[in-house]
């Protein structure tokens, strides 16, 4: 007999943890989209470097997210990273 597995503790073992960085929102005009980084979150952030020695943060930005911004649907949607 199969053992029953829970799956809201199976969904909640496969999300990535994030850590929340800043925020992006259009500008008053519309023509940009302004970009809010909370300057003690970045600096607590992972880095990696590449073949070429400079380093780098990996960021994330929800496409879905970032478009409802783009039409008006939402004010505001969030910078993050991604944590493993």
């Amino acid at each position: 007999m199969a053992k029953n597995s829970n799956p809201e503790k199976n969904e909640i073992e496969n999300e990535n943890k994030s850590n929340l960085v800043g925020y992006v929102r259009k500008s008053n005009a519309g023509g940009a989209i302004k970009v809010s980084i909370n300057s003690d979150a970045f600096a607590d952030c992972d880095t990696y470097v590449t073949s070429d020695g400079q380093e780098y943060v990996p960021l994330v930005i929800s496409l879905n997210a970032l478009n409802k911004v783009l039409s008006g649907e939402r004010v505001v949607t969030t910078i993050s990273q991604i944590m493993d």
